[in-house]
């Protein structure tokens, strides 16, 4: 069963992309697939900020309805 990824490790995926796809030696070919790989993980992370920020809307959402 594959373990579900984490906006931290997507993160810390995404780092390590971006050192390699910064270093002149890497091949073209491997700079495509991590370029995909990149792609996809910044599509994750953005969706996980979306459904954070929800939470956080919802959360002051219910708190302003308890100070009135």
């Amino acid at each position: 069963m594959k373990k579900e990824m984490t906006f931290e490790a997507a993160d810390t995926e995404l780092d390590a992309i971006l050192a390699e796809l910064s270093d002149s030696e890497t091949p073209l070919d491997r700079s495509l697939v991590l370029y995909a790989r990149a792609a996809e993980l910044i599509a994750f992370c953005n969706e996980t900020l979306q459904k954070a920020q929800i939470t956080i809307d919802e959360i002051d959402a219910k708190n302003a309805g308890k100070q009135e």
